[in-house]
């Protein structure tokens, strides 16, 4: 087999996105890749070293999971640690970019969300301004919005008006419904500023280059099922494209729940870390649109409030869990 495709794979190597990484090189020997990095401090909980490959410039990493060597979750500090695999023809030729980041293997069907700081927010309506600094803690968030499949098989029924589609979303589910479904599996609804953070794409956020008005693009057609192109109906999951989390429909196919109550001036006073909304209200936050709305409602900085006992065959939900 003729290696030298695989060479562009070690022009660029990814940012290095922990703090305890350092000193990250990678050489070629043959058809493995091996990568070496210094790591300062223990890792804590549940953490682990990990190691992504990205072939979009950086946009999104996709983690490498047939590597050996300073890898996983029993790996101590120290120099010189590697990590070596070895090239598959998927990735040959790509010009990729490699990062080696503390991160958590999340549960079966999330994503992990790293916690990060990011501007909230936006100059669109009086009730998304202003525009302010929001820190949240890591966190787990479902792939996609719960499925007809799953909420009947945790609840035993399917409330959907749009039924017999087990891997569309559930909606005609209120508030208290999508509550009483995530104690049930241990987790919750996200609250405003966690989802809004995961919809823009989580630490990526900080770079206002990757900034995008809906979840994952500019071009709403390409990442949702909405007014212009839903047929009226909602649609299977993770069919559109996801957004840099590997999160998908969060713009559009149906509104999604959070936890906060609604205040249209709480950004004005709105605490800076982990904000968890008013302590009371009448009306409960949804987000990202839905199979009904069109482009300036599914935007990612979008707000909409409804009654938490209202159920509306386009509101559904998706669930996260703290990464504790």
């Amino acid at each position: 087999m003729n290696t030298n495709k695989y060479l562009t794979l070690l022009l660029i190597l990814g940012s290095i996105t922990a703090q305890t990484i350092s000193n990250v090189h990678a050489r070629q020997e043959g058809l493995e890749i091996i990568i070496t990095y210094d790591m300062v401090g223990e890792l804590q909980g549940i953490e682990e070293i990990m190691l992504g490959v990205s072939s979009d410039g950086g946009y999104t990493f996709n983690s490498i999971t047939h590597a050996d060597g300073d890898i996983g979750k029993n790996v101590k500090p120290g120099t010189n640690k590697e990590i070596y695999f070895i090239v598959r023809d998927k990735l040959g030729g790509k010009n990729a970019k490699f990062k080696v980041y503390t991160g958590m293997k999340p549960p079966p069907g999330m994503v992990y969300v790293e916690g990060g700081s990011f501007q909230m927010g936006s100059k669109k309506s009086k009730d998304e301004k202003p525009i302010h600094t929001v820190t949240v803690s890591s966190f787990f968030m479902d792939k996609t919005e719960v499925t007809q499949a799953q909420y009947k098989k945790v609840m035993g029924k399917n409330p959907s008006h749009f039924s017999g589609c087990d891997d569309c979303p559930v909606e005609r589910v209120s508030w208290h419904d999508a509550t009483a479904f995530a104690q049930k599996v241990g987790k919750r609804l996200p609250t405003e500023a966690e989802w809004e953070y995961a919809a823009r794409g989580g630490v990526k956020t900080n770079s206002g280059s990757s900034q995008t008005s809906y979840a994952g693009s500019n071009d709403l057609n390409s990442v949702a099922w909405y007014g212009d192109n839903s047929g009226s109906k909602t649609h299977p999951v993770a069919q559109k494209q996801a957004n840099a989390l590997g999160l998908y429909d969060m713009s559009g196919n149906v509104w999604e729940w959070c936890s906060d109550w609604y205040s249209d001036s709480y950004y004005s006073e709105s605490p800076q870390n982990d904000p968890q909304g008013p302590n009371s209200g009448s009306r409960r936050v949804l987000r990202g649109g839905s199979w009904v709305y069109y482009d300036p409602d599914c935007r990612v900085a979008f707000r909409l409030r409804n009654d938490p006992d209202r159920r509306a065959n386009d509101v559904g939900f998706r669930l996260v869990r703290s990464a504790q």
